[in-house]
């Protein structure tokens, strides 16, 4: 694992960002397969494609929810 993907996280969780945001991310960075379409909501969505693309900054919209 590289230092990108802990540092993500970590700032991540101390900005207090949604919880599925953050799981729906990691999964998407580790290219893991997405989870069952009745299990997602918009914030793990988001995520994930967030996730898949490396894109470290996209959770503004995220944070307190």
């Amino acid at each position: 694992m590289n230092n990108e993907y802990y540092e993500a996280l970590s700032k991540m969780e101390k900005a207090k960002v949604s919880r599925d945001y953050v799981v729906g991310w990691a999964s998407g960075y580790l290219q893991n397969p997405a989870r069952e379409e009745q299990r997602t909501n918009e914030a793990y969505d988001a995520g994930y494609s967030d996730g898949e693309s490396k894109n470290a900054g996209g959770f503004d919209a995220w944070i307190g929810k």
